[in-house]
């Protein structure tokens, strides 16, 4: 099995996998929740997540480094291998997080409330959570890995669905892509950086309000505009700094 399909693989179950765990965390956990509405989480409009995904690719790549790891101790080792997981998923997240900020000027996550946050994009204790999940792959799922592999291997009929996910998930992937440039226009011209989640939530309590339907997988969908929308909410959203001299 090459190299490339096994990662396509895993970039598939972690991106769902990751979908299923935000709409969990929204649903039961997320403080901002209090009424316990079902959220579809992330970018995308479909069940998936690529930032997890990419997670989930990274973990493996790490945990095959392990032999690497020069350490006389093997739980030292373990723990250096967990500590450099946690490490690396923390500045995919912090990447993630400032180029949406600098590019399009969308925060699609908010850790401003959270203690010892950098920016509201990454903060402590989403780092240990980090750390955790990747405690659960180590010693739960990448022991396993290697013979999901091998049935993938010998189960190819298994590609067409890994397949067909990517070509759904690249045409939604490109829709996102064209709302976000209709975000990011009006935040350059009134220096704002807009919270994606807000506009979110604020068309959903509008349809509420008019008695609408809802649409779980279709989150902006609205009798007004987008754009209308975002006017709506100018005054909440956080101003640029203007880094002109």
């Amino acid at each position: 099995m090459n190299m490339f399909l096994t990662l396509a693989f895993l970039f598939f179950i972690g991106s769902v996998s990751g979908w299923v765990m935000e709409l969990l965390y929204r649903h039961y956990l997320a403080p901002e929740n209090s009424e316990r509405k079902w959220i579809n989480p992330g970018f995308c409009t479909g069940p998936y997540l690529p930032l997890y995904g990419c997670g989930l690719c990274i973990m493996y790549l790490i945990a095959c480094l392990e032999k690497y790891i020069f350490a006389s101790n093997p739980a030292l080792s373990k723990t250096v291998l967990l500590l450099v997981i946690a490490i690396c998923m923390t500045a995919i997240e912090y990447l993630a997080g400032i180029m949406n900020l600098k590019v399009t000027k969308v925060r699609l996550w908010d850790y401003s409330n959270e203690w010892g946050n950098v920016q509201g994009i990454i903060c402590p204790k989403f780092s240990a959570l980090w750390a955790i999940l990747g405690a659960v792959y180590y010693f739960l799922i990448h022991p396993h890995i290697i013979g999901a592999i091998y049935w993938l291997s010998d189960n190819l009929a298994f590609s067409f669905v890994i397949g067909l996910f990517f070509g759904i998930f690249i045409i939604d992937a490109a829709q996102s892509v064209h709302l976000v440039a209709k975000l990011k226009e009006y935040a350059e011209e009134n220096e704002v950086i807009i919270r994606y989640e807000t506009i979110k939530s604020h068309i959903r309590t509008r349809n509420e309000e008019i008695r609408a339907r809802y649409h779980f997988f279709r989150p902006f969908r609205s009798d007004i505009s987008l754009r209308e929308h975002v006017a709506q909410l100018k005054d909440t959203f956080e101003k640029r700094k203007n880094n002109k001299r």
